[in-house]
């Protein structure tokens, strides 16, 4: 049977980079690997982010949600790319959702017929932001403890970037934690914990995260988004300076009409052919010049206005 792997976690936790890391480690070791992107959104701009990281043993697919935002139509299409993917030699298919997602969904689809005769759950594994906000809203805290509830490993992001590194990890520990609590789930997560710079992940590391497993942690459930909480708005054909976007972006940051936004992210044309990729957070802004892109921005965020957004992309076609 082949290894289905879910790698879950919030919005701008890092999910894109550590699957770029796991699937080359996974590589090395000879599989043969099938990325999926099962996004919310009709445009994935993470399917772009790892294009450079195709090869003969690395592919990359999206499952993107119909416009009018039909479950059962994204569900199914989402079975058929798992049909599909076991048709095609794999060894181990790595699932990337949105950063907004119920974990339910990953078992009750893999224990279905005729996919519980093709795969075997590997992994769950959580990524966690080690700069995560104090401040995130109930809703949020309820995603965050419920993706990392069945996690086997809970990956610390951005540890490199803290100045205080031992402090932030207790203190996200912590807040972990507590939102596991609040939903009154009381799984013990210390020993299941990698907290290091992702650049000094060992083999060892690797193998373990590769052995992680999952847990079927019982937690009260709660409806995960609900009506004009969490959105993505999509702005294309945006023709402004790389000087510019980033401006622009954090303004937006910056107005609380805008909203709660959570991540910027998206691709921006630029002369000769080239593009600027944008990956952005309160915390911290991403711009580099690459060579392929898609042109289109998301905004992602919670209970946000479109209106005050819109206005600082004007010149943008808004989907």
């Amino acid at each position: 049977m082949i290894k289905i792997d879910l790698i879950t976690g919030f919005l701008g936790s890092g999910k894109t980079t550590f699957i770029r890391k796991y699937a080359k480690y996974l590589e090395s070791k000879g599989e043969r690997i099938c990325i999926i992107e099962n996004d919310h959104g009709s445009v994935n701009v993470d399917l772009m982010l790892l294009n450079d990281i195709r090869s003969s043993k690395i592919d990359v697919e999206m499952v993107a949600c119909a416009c009018s935002g039909d479950k059962s139509s994204h569900k199914r299409r989402y079975r058929a790319k798992l049909i599909t993917s076991a048709m095609l030699g794999y060894n181990r298919v790595i699932v990337e959702p949105s950063g907004i997602y119920d974990i339910d969904e990953f078992f009750d689809t893999i224990y279905e017929d005729p996919l519980d005769r093709m795969y075997e759950i590997g992994n769950v594994i959580a990524i966690v932001d080690s700069g995560l906000e104090d401040d995130l809203s109930k809703e949020s805290n309820y995603i965050l403890a419920s993706e990392v509830s069945c996690a086997g490993a809970i990956i610390f992001s951005r540890i490199q970037e803290q100045a205080d590194k031992a402090g932030s990890i207790e203190k996200v520990k912590n807040h972990v934690k507590k939102a596991l609590t609040d939903i009154s789930c009381n799984r013990n997560i210390d020993n299941v914990i990698i907290a290091k710079p992702w650049d000094e992940l060992t083999t060892d590391d690797f193998e373990k995260i590769k052995t992680s497993s999952y847990v079927r942690a019982s937690f009260v459930k709660m409806p995960v988004a609900r009506e004009n909480e969490y959105k993505t708005f999509f702005y294309v054909r945006l023709h402004i300076t790389k000087e510019d976007l980033i401006n622009r972006i954090n303004k937006v940051f910056a107005d609380e009409k805008a909203g709660n936004v959570i991540r910027i992210k998206g691709f921006l044309p630029l002369a000769d052919n080239k593009w600027v990729e944008v990956n952005a957070t309160k915390k911290e802004l991403k711009i580099n010049e690459v060579n392929d892109g898609q042109e289109v921005l998301l905004v992602i965020g919670e209970c946000m206005d479109k209106d005050v957004i819109t206005g600082y992309f004007p010149e943008a076609l808004v989907i």
